[in-house]
Parts: structure tokens; C-alpha cells; sequence
């Protein structure tokens, strides 16, 4: 990889999708590495959000068969993305519970550089691989806000820790993202 200024950064502008998930992993240890929070109300509500997009994560990854179908269930039936959804739970959670306010800037760059193009390719990319069963998923699912009222039925029993794991990995993820919320609330008010 070369490591000229310029040809990085054309790297990250163009070929992005590949350095997303590093970027958003560097973004979550350095709200831990350098929280400090001081407000309590702030590191609860943090926490809180940041878990509920973990645990949404979580429920995603057991629905996800990766290339061999799609998937319209479980949280696939509120949104499109519901990974995204809950990474972007956990960065605010995140952000709100560290009381690093100016990463906040940062955080909004990364995602308004990384996500909407990520959206549209996996969106093609779905729409390419399963053209019949994406067409009408596509237009009654939004993409990352969720649904008040599930497009298709919820199915829980489709979920899978199996499948979870093998995915994405997302329980050594979740055990992982729950120790930096538990290593900022070490430092509430300290």
C-alpha cells in the first residue's frame, strides 16, 4: 500500500467500501480511548442507544444468509440495512456516552462519506443477484430508518446464533463493543 498523502487519501475517496469497516473500528476505539465522561444522564443515554444498536445488530447477523438469499425477515422487514442502522445506533451511543463531542464531527464525515455509497452498491448488488424478490422488498423497505410497522412478518424463529457468528462475527463484536461501554463508565465522573 503506498503511503503517499495523496495517493491515501485518493485510496480512501475511491475505494472506500474496503476501508469503512477499519475506519468505523478506529472511530469506536478512539471514543473509548479518549472518553472522559461527566455527565451521567449522558453516559446512560449513550449506553442505552449504543446497546440497542448492538442487540439490533445482533438480531440482523442471525437473519443474514449471505449471497444465498435474501433477506426480508426478522429486522429485513423494517429496514434495508439494519447493520447500518446499528452501527449508526452504536456510534451515537458511543459519542453520547465518551462526551467527546468533537469526534462528533468526525463521525458525521465518515458516515456521510462512506454510507450512502455503500447503500447504493449493496443495493445493486441485491437488486442484480435477486431481481423478483428485491423489486417489491426494495420499494416498501426503507434503507435505514425503520419501519414502525414491518413490511412482511418479523418471523423470529429464523434467527440463528449460528448464523450470527458466522456472518459476521457479531457476538465476539457485541461482547466487544459492551467492554468499551464498560471501560468509558470506569471513567464516568473520574
Amino acid at each position: 500500500m503506498d503511503l503517499h498523502p495523496k495517493s491515501l487519501f485518493n485510496s480512501l475517496v475511491h475505494k472506500r467500501h474496503k476501508a469503512r469497516q477499519a475506519l468505523g473500528i478506529l472511530l469506536l476505539i478512539a471514543i473509548v480511548a479518549l472518553s472522559a465522561p461527566s455527565i451521567g444522564w449522558a453516559y446512560t443515554a449513550g449506553a442505552a442507544i449504543a446497546t440497542v444498536g448492538i442487540a439490533f445488530r445482533l438480531w440482523a447477523a442471525g437473519h443474514l444468509s449471505k449471497d444465498q438469499a435474501l433477506a426480508q425477515d426478522g429486522p429485513y422487514a423494517l429496514v434495508r440495512h439494519p447493520l447500518y442502522t446499528g452501527n449508526f445506533l452504536i456510534i451515537t451511543g458511543f459519542l453520547l456516552a465518551g462526551q467527546v463531542w468533537w469526534l462528533v464531527a468526525v463521525a458525521v464525515a465518515f458516515a456521510i462519506l462512506y454510507y450512502p455509497p455503500a447503500i447504493h452498491r449493496e443495493d445493486a448488488k441485491l437488486r442484480q443477484r435477486f431481481p423478483e424478490a428485491w423489486a417489491p422488498w426494495h420499494a416498501e423497505t426503507p434503507a435505514l430508518l425503520p419501519r414502525l410497522r414491518p413490511s412482511r412478518p418479523l418471523n423470529a424463529t429464523s434467527w440463528s446464533f449460528r448464523q450470527s457468528l458466522h456472518a459476521n462475527g457479531e457476538p465476539v463484536i457485541a461482547a466487544l463493543l459492551i467492554l468499551g461501554l464498560v471501560l468509558m463508565g470506569l471513567r464516568l465522573g473520574g
